[in-house]
């Protein structure tokens, strides 16, 4: 294979685990979960195994709705669900996840990817406080707190590379299982709230069943650059937290992706990505349907270094550039990605 071929093959990867790696279902609402860092990596699509590694960093602490950023006089005086006679001023959501990828090409045309996630969340809110607002709403003793950790939901994905020759336009198709705890396991553990149950959005799991879908595609653009696109979607098709009046389901997504890699050196490979996400309102008696729904863009800078021929590591940065939230809800003011990469 000549230097050309090579350096296609090295961004095919990365195309392809941008799709391999579904848009996360982490409880955030509609949050700073998009980025897929393991298009960092552009290993050749070759029989084998590989495991990656990644940690994910959301910090949640930024109150909005809709295009601007919202008070907590704003939640109480004008709420999204008027029925409340107030609303809920939560105050910070921080995310950390820890998911081992093993991923399977049993030949160039296929690929089988594992996903396991494990959550450790802390959210802080002030409650549903009444209107109108007060300063003493968000007072300190009006805090309540609750952790999140334990395994996530598991999700297998299988894609198929060999509609074109040139193996640069795939499909897939994959499932998400409800392994993770969900509905009412965890409760607040101080403050006002204690002993209440969190919000089944916040649980570690969703307990539902999805389906994902997806089709990505690249090309390359110069002798140095090469661009890919992307999309996904994944629904919920059964959950078991369906009894009536105990019951939610998570809102449906939608997901597109597309950026640029620099493959003149092959030891550091910077990359931008552009992240579009769309989810629609989580459903059931159980969820804050009012506000979970929306539409995001995030500007993704990061970069792979190689440390040894079949060694990878990658960071990146997601930067949020446009939010349309409905209702209210925690949003980050960045996000981090660190991670690795191992072929064998």
């Amino acid at each position: 294979m000549h230097y050309r071929a090579i350096r296609l093959w090295s961004f095919f990867p990365a195309a392809l685990l941008l799709c391999l790696t579904p848009t996360r279902t982490l409880a955030c609402a509609t949050c700073g979960c998009t980025l897929s860092a393991d298009a960092a990596m552009g290993y050749a699509v070759i029989p084998g195994w590989r495991l990656n590694l990644e940690t994910d960093y959301i910090d949640q602490d930024q109150l909005r709705g809709g295009t601007a950023k919202a008070s907590p006089s704003q939640v109480v005086n004008d709420p999204s669900n008027p029925a409340l006679g107030g609303g809920e001023i939560e105050k910070q959501t921080i995310n950390r996840y820890v998911t081992l990828g093993v991923i399977y090409s049993p030949s160039s045309e296929w690929n089988i990817n594992v996903l396991l996630p494990y959550v450790e969340r802390g959210h802080t809110t002030y409650g549903v406080q009444s209107s109108p607002y007060s300063p003493t709403d968000t007072a300190p003793d009006e805090v309540s707190g609750a952790r999140v950790s334990g395994l996530g939901d598991i999700k297998l994905i299988g894609n198929y590379q060999g509609i074109l020759a040139s193996r640069n336009l795939g499909l897939q198709l994959g499932i998400k299982l409800p392994t993770g705890a969900y509905g009412t396991r965890v409760n607040f553990s101080s403050g006002p709230n204690a002993g209440s149950a969190l919000d089944a959005s916040l649980q570690a799991g969703t307990g539902s069943t999805d389906i994902i879908v997806g089709a990505y595609y690249y090309q390359p653009v110069s002798v140095n650059f090469e661009a890919f696109i992307n999309g996904q979607y994944q629904a919920a098709v059964a959950h078991r937290q369906d009894e009536p009046g105990n019951d939610f389901q998570p809102g449906n997504s939608a997901t597109v992706s597309f950026g640029l890699r620099y493959a003149g050196t092959p030891l550091v490979v910077p990359q931008l990505q552009i992240n579009l996400s769309h989810k629609s309102a989580d459903e059931g008696a159980l969820a804050d349907r009012p506000d979970t729904a929306g539409t995001v863009a995030y500007l993704s800078p990061g970069i792979s270094v190689r440390i040894l021929p079949k060694l990878h590591l990658f960071g990146f940065v997601q930067l949020p550039v446009y939010s349309k939230l409905d209702g209210y809800q925690l949003f980050p003011h960045w996000t981090a990605s660190l991670g690795a990469s191992y072929a064998f």
